[in-house]
């Protein structure tokens, strides 16, 4: 998994976002009995057990811990001795938030409701992997002090959210998976005044089930969260009423991520495009920097985006315009656009063109399953020769017989085209 030269003086080791296996090495071992100045250990992406012995003393020595975070073969059991151990925390990751011991049936629970109380600093807590659901009572101690919630791992239902997001008055960032429904997210925007960002996963993604989050907890969020700067919301079914509303009623929007599950959904009351949504929202939220659209959506919503978005830096797109025109008003309208990712749209070579002025001051732009031709991207990367352009067919080779190119991927580099690219991808 890794090499570990000398952790004699390490502070900080945080493996995030990433897969990562141990391949039976005994890592948490390598500190030192000396290393007691350990202030961060985050490990939730490491797929396999670890030593719990090993953690333990290394978490007791540890007095300047303050970030802690747990892969799900940490037991709610084990969290408990963890806890008990280093009160000081601020950051947990809390692993399974189960219990995979095979204990007597005479051995007593552990007090977690005390273990969680104690912890007086905790601001910001996550994990809650293979949950049982009766547990969470456990945390009822730290939610009126927690700045930050991730239950993005915890399959539960609004009535168990409920209890638990009813305290927590602080709270400033809070994922969960779309198992809480509306009804969750009603009871997150009665009690959570201060949000910034939410963020509302699927349980499952299915295209042709109704889910359980909908226009309906949207609009509940945009009327009880007011100073709401981030969202990324999944769901089956939306409207262009909730998303104006959420336009006008959080004007501080930096982020707005709504991914309507499922090609070309239309505004499922009115059945028109969800144009006037989006509009609204580069419209009337003027901070706007980052941008995810999705639904039936013409070559109108396009033009909106051009005209005000003139602050976005990242957008993404997929299965949304009509025509070039689509294309041509972002790139000559939105002049701080640094990411731009589009996957089946009807954008071809000569919408491709439109941003040649533009392609040198971003930092990449990302089509797939689109109309553009590879006598497109060669004529790009013979006008542009300072930046890179990739074609990458879909398979092992390029099928030339295809009249447009599968990817297209083209960026800014320093340095010159990477040497290591595999067969289907040829740099142009």
């Amino acid at each position: 998994m890794m090499g570990f030269v000398c952790l004699r003086h390490i502070r900080v080791l945080e493996l995030v976002d990433t897969d990562v296996t141990d391949d039976e090495v005994d890592w948490i071992s390598c500190f030192p009995d000396n290393v007691t100045c350990l202030e961060s250990l985050i490990f939730d992406c490491v797929e396999t057990p670890i030593n719990f012995e090993a953690l333990e003393r290394l978490v007791a020595r540890s007095p300047s811990l303050k970030k802690l975070r747990l892969n799900s073969y940490i037991s709610i059991r084990q969290l408990y001795r963890l806890m008990i151990r280093a009160p000081q925390l601020t950051h947990l990751g809390t692993g399974s938030f189960n219990t995979s011991e095979i204990v007597a049936q005479s051995e007593q629970e552990p007090d977690y409701l005390s273990a969680f109380a104690a912890c007086k600093s905790l601001i910001c807590l996550s994990g809650f992997k293979e949950i049982i659901p009766e547990y969470l009572s456990a945390i009822y101690p730290v939610c009126g002090i927690l700045t930050s919630l991730n239950l993005s791992y915890a399959n539960i239902s609004a009535e168990q959210l409920k209890p638990v997001i009813r305290q927590c008055h602080k709270l400033q960032t809070f994922w969960a998976l779309d198992s809480i429904g509306d009804e969750g997210l009603q009871a997150v925007s009665v009690a959570c005044k201060d949000l910034r960002e939410l963020r509302v996963f699927p349980v499952e993604a299915l295209e042709d089930v109704e889910g359980p989050v909908s226009e309906v907890g949207l609009l509940t969020i945009s009327e009880g969260c007011r100073k709401l700067q981030s969202i990324l919301y999944f769901c089956q079914r939306m409207t262009n009423a909730a998303v104006i509303a959420m336009s006008k009623n959080c004007p501080d929007l930096v982020v707005f991520r709504l991914c309507i599950m499922g090609r070309h959904r239309p505004d499922h009351v009115t059945g028109e495009p969800m144009d006037e949504g989006f509009g609204a929202i580069v419209e009337n939220c003027k901070k706007l920097t980052r941008l995810a659209v999705s639904g039936l959506l013409t070559d109108r919503v396009f033009k909106y985006i051009g005209q005000y978005g003139k602050l976005l830096r990242t957008l993404s797109v997929a299965f949304a315009g009509d025509s070039d025109l689509g294309l041509k008003y972002l790139l000559e309208g939105c002049p701080k656009l640094q990411k731009l990712e589009i996957r089946d749209c009807p954008f071809g070579d000569s919408a491709l063109f439109a941003g040649l002025h533009h392609y040198y001051d971003m930092r990449f732009m990302w089509l797939s399953s689109c109309k553009v031709t590879r006598q497109g991207c060669e004529e790009v990367a013979r006008q542009l020769p300072g930046l890179v352009v990739e074609v990458i067919a879909s398979g092992e080779e390029e099928n030339e017989t295809n009249e447009y190119v599968d990817t297209m991927y083209l960026y800014r580099s320093l340095d010159r085209p990477r040497p290591d690219a595999p067969r289907f991808v040829h740099i142009l």
